[in-house]
């Protein structure tokens, strides 16, 4: 049976029943397209969580993950197949593989480690906005067909403004997700994939922007984050640089206090609709 560590529809819609031992099951939902199939955060949180099951151990906690996006997925079931590569006294490396029939759509890879003693310090500063109930919602006259915008708040508060041809391509704000819940690893990786794209900003139009690679870095001491369930996270997405067709999309994850919880990069396609 699915091990849901809370009630919510987030934990329904990317729970995964244990098939056998190395194996879990689940199905892709409606409700997470991106008008070009389902949100690649969304499928990396039905992966991470088969990859938390198979390793079992609370004390070990997801520090780094990385998927790649082999094919675009379908919304119907998954499998998602599983190996430990290597097992230590403070560290598990293991991959999975997520396949829809005989077709293989996904790969990941990650590390759960144990807390490590050590240096506590933080350079990087969260950027100085407004709070939650002063910043205008991230409005669906944006992406009118984007379904995966209702399994968020998201409020805008930095950077630059969708297609408004700006300087730099930089976007963020306030993010939650829908309902009530505790902010764990598998919220913070569908956060890291769940805003407007950054490059948008220095864009006159919308373009797809499908993901080759998400790779995140969990830099919080405590998975679920001691945040009450209905707060808002702070995130700030920038892209430097497009060529070849291709972009990179920086993201970081901020509390409300200004600790940073999760870094993000990925690869994405840029490319024109139609």
């Amino acid at each position: 049976m699915a091990n849901l560590p809370f009630d919510t529809r987030f934990d329904q819609e990317t729970s995964v029943t244990r098939i056998r031992d190395d194996a879990f099951a689940g199905i892709i939902v409606p409700g997470w397209s991106t008008g070009r199939g389902p949100n690649g955060g969304y499928i990396a949180a039905c992966i991470l969580r088969s990859l938390t099951d198979r390793v079992g151990d609370p004390f070990r906690r997801v520090r780094s993950f990385t998927v790649h996006y082999l094919a675009p997925p379908a919304t119907k079931p998954f499998q998602v197949l599983t190996t430990v590569e290597k097992t230590g006294r403070s560290a598990t490396f293991i991959s999975g593989r997520m396949f829809q029939d005989d077709r293989l759509v996904a790969k990941a890879m990650a590390a759960f480690i144990t807390p490590q003693p050590g240096p506590d310090f933080q350079d990087v500063e969260a950027p100085r906005v407004a709070p939650p109930e002063e910043c205008p919602p991230l409005g669906d006259n944006v992406e009118p067909l984007v379904e995966m915008r209702s399994q968020f708040k998201a409020r805008f508060a930095t950077g630059y403004p969708p297609f408004s041809e700006s300087p730099a391509a930089e976007t963020g704000g306030w993010m939650r997700l829908a309902e009530d819940r505790p902010t764990d690893s598998l919220a913070l990786v569908v956060y890291t994939d769940g805003w407007l794209p950054a490059v948008y900003s220095k864009l006159p139009g919308r373009y797809a922007t499908p993901t080759v690679d998400l790779s995140v870095h969990f830099r919080a001491t405590d998975d679920p984050l001691p945040i009450a369930d209905d707060a808002y996270c702070l995130v700030r997405f920038r892209t430097r640089m497009a060529s070849g067709g291709f972009i990179e999309e920086d993201g970081e994850v901020f509390t409300a206090d200004g600790r940073m919880v999760a870094q993000s990069r990925q690869l994405a396609i840029l490319a024109p609709m139609g």
